[in-house]
């Protein structure tokens, strides 16, 4: 069989001649990669790879994109079973509980063991880390991390008589407001309730002032008066106001509607913002999700994880390409790019995102949300429970439930999943 290199040169050719042959890399990863929200990103994480893979040529790196959080978490656990190699993936930062009780990934601690490391794993936003750190183990790094955000459009406040600079702060003024906005073809607010429907129900359970699980990933509250009375305010934006289209609104066609001004306003993931900045053709606005008790908004998106089959050489090949991609350099880059945050205060001193951010102010939004964020929902038996909660969002808001009926029978399912682990 005959070797060819890149020059299509024979390799026994080439040596005989006496031209160099590239080296091979010593070290390979598989990197499965979440590519879910709007924009270019398989060009934007090529990019970083590309570089990393120059910085560090005994390494190499194979990015599998894989569908949205939820579809690559199966493929790599499926390629796990499988026996096929992978090394890292960037997951839901929820999957934690999950990933530690099959026993498939590694605590960081196990391998950033120099004074380095240890600065690297304590470099990050706290509120990035909640949802990675569990019994004092490092089992998630951040970094394509996001809070939801508000998008609206400056235009049509304007045309509604409304000061562009100035959106809802509150779930009163968010009323007031998005029946001025809603009419000729337009609604005032759309908040998606498909694809991650307990993330936005968290934001606004949140900002009713009551969490709807513990910080152990043992208890949900899906039936506490203020939750059910939470699920009740978010059927009310349509059926009792009027600002917000019947039944259900999609995820993954929301942003487009934003877009074409079928929606004057929106609440999706900041990881939206480089495809909203670059798709808008009217002024629009960023703000921080209005408050009723108080503000807040939960984290989101993917943390890196370290899967547990691999070789001391691939561990700390995989915890060299993190730092890489985490590096403020990089994370400054990755959300000029995309849209989502940089994951750690050091990103936001580097020139580029100064820069960036002084001439784009809504870059910033998300971050400083951090302020009020908390850890995203996450218990053991994630899925399970997660699922019986978004069940029950889209039943009562499409009416074939009442919101304390579906939260009931929701929470109790979430009892029973979490039984074992009490």
């Amino acid at each position: 069989m005959k070797l060819y290199t890149k020059t299509g040169l024979g390799l026994a050719t080439a040596m005989a001649a006496g031209l160099a042959v590239p080296a091979m890399a010593e070290t390979e990863l598989t990197m499965y990669y979440p590519i879910a929200v709007g924009g270019a990103l398989t060009q934007v994480v090529d990019g970083i790879v590309a570089d990393f893979e120059a910085a560090n040529p005994d390494i190499s790196v194979n990015a599998i994109y894989s569908g949205n959080y939820d579809d690559t978490r199966v493929r790599a656990l499926s390629a796990l079973a499988s026996g096929e190699p992978a090394q890292l993936a960037v997951m839901f930062s929820i999957d934690a509980y999950d990933l530690i009780e099959q026993d498939l990934v590694l605590p960081f601690e196990d391998v950033a063991t120099t004074d380095a490391d240890q600065e690297w794993l304590n470099s990050f936003y706290p509120a990035l880390m909640a949802n990675g750190q569990i019994e004092g183990q490092t089992w998630g790094i951040p970094f394509q991390r996001s809070t939801i955000v508000a998008y609206y459009n400056k235009d049509l406040f304007r045309a509604a008589g409304l000061d562009p600079e100035a959106p809802p702060t509150t779930w009163d003024e968010m009323i007031e407001m998005g029946k001025a906005l809603t009419g000729d073809g337009t609604y005032g607010l759309m908040i998606p309730s498909t694809g991650y429907p307990y993330w936005m129900f968290q934001a606004l359970a949140i900002q009713n002032g009551k969490e709807v699980m513990s910080g152990d990933g043992l208890t949900t509250y899906f039936d506490d008066p203020t939750v059910v009375e939470t699920l009740e305010f978010w059927k009310s934006l349509s059926i009792e106001h009027g600002i917000m289209p019947t039944g259900t609104v999609e995820w993954g066609t929301l942003r487009q509607a934003f877009l074409e001004g079928q929606t004057a306003m929106m609440w999706h993931s900041t990881g939206n913002l480089t495809a909203v900045k670059k798709g808008a053709s009217f002024d629009f606005g960023v703000a921080e999700l209005p408050a009723n008790v108080r503000l807040g908004s939960p984290t989101g998106g993917g943390n890196f994880y370290l899967f547990k089959d691999t070789t001391d050489e691939e561990r700390a090949a995989a915890l060299k390409l993190m730092q890489f991609m985490t590096s403020p350099e990089q994370a400054a880059a990755w959300s000029i790019g995309t849209g989502y945050m940089g994951v750690s205060p050091a990103a936001y001193e580097t020139e580029a995102l100064k820069s960036y951010t002084s001439e784009f102010p809504p870059a910033l939004v998300a971050r400083n949300q951090l302020e009020n964020a908390v850890a995203e929902f996450s218990t053991f038996e994630t899925a399970r429970v997660r699922s019986g909660l978004n069940n029950a969002i889209q039943s009562a808001l499409t009416g074939a439930q009442e919101p304390a009926e579906a939260l009931a029978e929701a929470q109790a399912a979430a009892v029973r999943l979490l039984k074992d682990y009490q």
